[in-house]
C-alpha cells in the first residue's frame, strides 16, 4: 500500500514575464515543483530571484498588466488556478490558499480597522454570524500572542507597530485554516521569540490540520527549523533542490554554499573584537538621552477624554560614542522604534536628548535642521518611507538637494557611487521603488541616509528586509563606513545574531525600559536579565541537526504598557553588576 503523501500543489514548467521599456522578460524561468499534504517546502534565495512573483502567480496575484504568467500549470488538486478567472479564484483565495505578505503596511487597509479587515474574509467564505466572526478574529489574534486582542479590533494599522502589524497578517490567513498557507517572510519584522511562536503555530496548524506551507524567507536559521524540503532560487531560476539535512550539510551549487556562509550565527561575534564601552558621558558623545519618557494619550467616551495612556518609553538613559554601535533589542512594542524616533526628533517626549552638545528642546528651527543632517535614520517598511512618485535617484539626492549641498552634477555623481556602494547599480537611479524587490527598496534607504555623511544613523530594522548574502554585505559596508568617517550607529533589531555581529554595546528594552546593558561580550557571553536570556535561547540556528522539537512559550502574556490615568507604571531600577554591566531589578 502506497503511504508517501498525497500531492496537494504541483506546478510544472512555470514561467512569468514582466512587460517593461525593453520589452518582456522573463523573472521565474521554467520552474516544477511538488508539494505535499503537509509539508514545509522552503524557496530561499536572495531578493529578486523570483521567489516573490513564484508566490503571486500561484495566487493569481501577478501585478496587471505588466506581469503574466507566459506558460505552465499550477494544479491546486484537481484544478488549474492559472485557467480560473477572478471571480472563482476569488473563491479558493483565502478560504483554499492564503498568503501572508512581505510589507504588511502595504497589504492592510489604512482606512479600515484591523477588525473589519479580519472579519471581512471570514464572512466572506463561511456562515458565521458577524458576532461569531468578530470571536474568531479576536481568537487568531491571541494565537499570534497579541496583548488586549479585543481593543486591537478598533485600531488602525497605524496604531501598530511593525511587528504587530506583521501579526495581524499572520492571523488574517490562519483565521481560515486553508490547505495551502504560501508565507513570504512572515516573520522578517517579528522578534525571535514572537517568531519563534509563529513557527510553532504553523507546525501546529499542520499537525492540526494537514496544512502545506511554502515557505519564502531569506532566514536559514528558519529554512533550518521549519522545511521539509529546500528550494534555492538565482535570476528566476532553481538551481538546487533536495532535503533540508542534505542541503545545509551538502550543498552542490556554488551559490547555496555562499548562501549559507553568510549566515550570522549566535557565539560568531564574542570575543571578535574588543568592545569599546563609554564608562560615562562625555561631551563627545554623538548622543546623550536622559531620562527619556515617550507617552500617549487614549481617548475614549462620548465626549473624547483622556481615559488610558500608553507608557512607550519610560525612563531611558544611554548615550552613544562616535564610532560606536550600540544596539537596542526587545521584542516588538517594547518601545524600541520609539526611543529612535525620539532621537530623531519625530515624536513629542519629555526627558533630555543632547546631540553634538546641543539639547534638542531649546533648539530653533534652523538649528534642529543642521542637527538633523548630523543624524539620519533608516526606518523599518522600506516601501512606506519612499515617495512612490520620486525616482529612487532623486530620493536619494534629496538630502543633498535640501541642505544645498553640492552641485547638481556633483550630487548625481555621488548618489551613482552610493548605490554601488550598497549593491545596487547606477542604472536603477532612474527606477522607481515599485519596481524593487522589498531588499532592494531597503538598499535605497541605506543609501539616503549615507548621502549626507551624518555623525549618527538611526537604523530601525535596517537589514531585517535583505536576504543573507546582501546582509552580510550591507552590514560590512556599515562597519566601513564607521571606520572611514567615525559614523555612530543606534542599531535597532530583532536579529540578536546580527546584533551580536555589529555591536560594540547592547541594550535590552522591555516594556519601555532598559532591562539589561553592557558590552557584546558581556551581554551575549553572560546575559543576567532573565528576559535576555529568553531572547538568546529563541534565536534559531542554522544547522537541521540541532532541530528543536518545539519552541519555548511564555509562561504569560507580556504585560501591556497601557494604564489608566493616574495609574503609576512599571518602575526598573538597574544595577551595576561589574564593569559598566547594567541589569533591572523590580522596584
Amino acid at each position: 500500500m502506497n503511504s508517501a503523501p498525497k500531492t496537494i500543489l504541483d506546478i510544472a514548467n512555470l514561467s512569468v514575464s514582466v512587460r517593461g521599456e525593453d520589452g518582456e522578460r522573463e523573472v521565474v524561468s521554467n520552474l516544477s515543483l511538488t508539494l505535499a499534504r503537509g509539508e514545509t517546502l522552503c524557496i530561499a534565495g536572495e531578493s529578486g530571484s523570483g521567489k516573490s512573483m513564484t508566490a503571486l502567480a500561484i495566487m493569481q496575484l501577478l501585478p496587471q498588466p505588466a506581469a503574466r504568467i507566459s506558460s505552465g500549470k499550477i494544479r491546486l488538486g484537481d484544478t488549474d488556478l492559472a485557467d480560473l478567472d477572478e471571480r472563482r479564484m476569488r473563491r479558493i483565495r483565502g478560504d483554499r490558499i492564503a498568503m501572508i505578505f512581505q510589507e504588511p503596511m502595504t497589504s492592510l487597509n489604512p482606512v479600515l480597522s484591523i477588525g473589519r479587515q479580519l472579519t471581512e474574509s471570514i464572512e466572506a467564505h463561511t456562515s458565521l454570524s458577524p458576532a461569531e466572526a468578530r470571536q474568531r478574529a479576536i481568537e487568531a489574534l491571541k494565537a499570534v500572542r497579541i496583548s488586549e486582542a479585543e481593543s486591537r479590533l478598533i485600531q488602525f494599522p497605524h496604531e501598530l507597530s511593525g511587528g504587530m502589524r506583521q501579526r495581524v497578517m499572520i492571523a488574517m490567513a490562519l483565521a481560515l485554516e486553508p490547505d495551502v498557507l504560501i508565507a513570504d517572510e512572515p516573520t522578517t519584522a517579528l522578534d525571535v521569540t514572537v517568531q519563534g511562536e509563529v513557527l510553532e503555530l504553523l507546525r501546529d496548524l499542520q499537525r492540526q490540520h494537514g496544512t502545506s506551507v511554502i515557505l519564502i524567507t531569506h532566514d536559514m536559521g528558519v529554512v533550518a527549523e521549519m522545511a521539509d524540503r529546500v528550494i534555492i532560487m538565482r535570476h528566476g531560476r532553481m538551481v538546487e533542490e533536495g532535503k533540508t539535512p542534505d542541503i545545509f550539510a551538502r550543498p552542490q551549487a556554488d551559490y547555496t554554499r555562499e548562501l549559507l556562509a553568510a549566515v550570522p550565527r549566535i557565539g560568531s561575534g564574542v570575543g571578535r573584537q574588543k568592545s569599546r564601552h563609554v564608562e560615562t558621558a562625555t561631551p563627545a558623545s554623538v548622543a546623550l538621552v536622559k531620562d527619556l519618557h515617550v507617552r500617549f494619550d487614549l481617548r475614549g467616551g462620548v465626549f473624547g477624554r483622556v481615559t488610558r495612556r500608553v507608557h512607550a518609553v519610560e525612563g531611558v538613559s544611554f548615550s552613544v560614542a562616535p564610532n560606536e554601535t550600540l544596539a537596542l533589542v526587545g521584542e516588538s512594542g517594547c518601545g524600541k522604534s520609539t526611543t529612535a524616533k525620539a532621537l530623531a526628533g519625530l515624536v513629542p517626549y519629555s526627558g533630555d536628548i543632547i546631540v553634538g552638545g546641543r539639547n534638542l528642546s531649546g533648539l530653533g528651527r534652523d538649528e534642529r535642521k543642521a542637527v538633523r543632517r548630523d543624524v539620519q535614520m533608516i526606518f523599518q517598511d522600506p516601501f512606506a518611507s519612499l515617495d512612490p512618485r520620486m525616482r529612487v535617484g532623486d530620493l536619494v539626492a534629496e538630502p543633498l538637494v535640501i541642505h544645498g549641498i553640492a552641485s547638481r552634477e556633483e550630487r548625481s555623481q555621488r548618489v551613482a557611487a552610493l548605490f554601488e556602494r550598497v549593491g545596487l547599480s547606477a542604472d536603477q537611479m532612474e527606477l522607481y521603488p515599485h519596481e524593487f524587490s522589498g531588499g532592494q527598496r531597503q538598499r535605497v534607504c541605506i543609501a539616503r541616509a549615507l548621502a549626507l555623511r551624518p555623525k549618527l544613523i538611526i537604523a530601525d530594522e535596517s537589514v531585517s528586509a535583505l536576504d543573507v548574502s546582501v546582509q552580510a554585505r550591507v552590514l560590512d559596508l556599515l562597519k566601513e563606513l564607521q571606520r572611514e568617517f567615525g559614523v555612530a550607529y543606534l542599531f535597532i533589531s530583532h536579529d540578536m545574531a546580527v546584533v551580536e555581529n555589529i555591536s560594540d554595546r547592547v541594550a535590552v528594552m522591555y516594556l519601555g525600559q532598559i532591562v539589561e546593558m553592557g558590552t557584546r561580550d558581556q551581554v551575549f557571553s553572560n546575559p543576567r536579565h532573565p528576559y535576555t536570556r529568553r531572547l538568546i535561547e529563541a534565536v534559531p540556528v542554522p544547522d537541521p541537526a540541532r532541530r528543536r522539537s518545539r519552541f519555548a512559550r511564555l509562561d504569560q502574556e507580556i504585560p501591556s504598557a497601557t494604564r489608566r490615568i493616574g495609574e503609576a507604571p512599571l518602575k526598573l531600577a538597574l544595577q551595576d553588576v561589574g564593569n559598566g554591566h547594567l541589569v533591572a531589578a523590580d522596584r
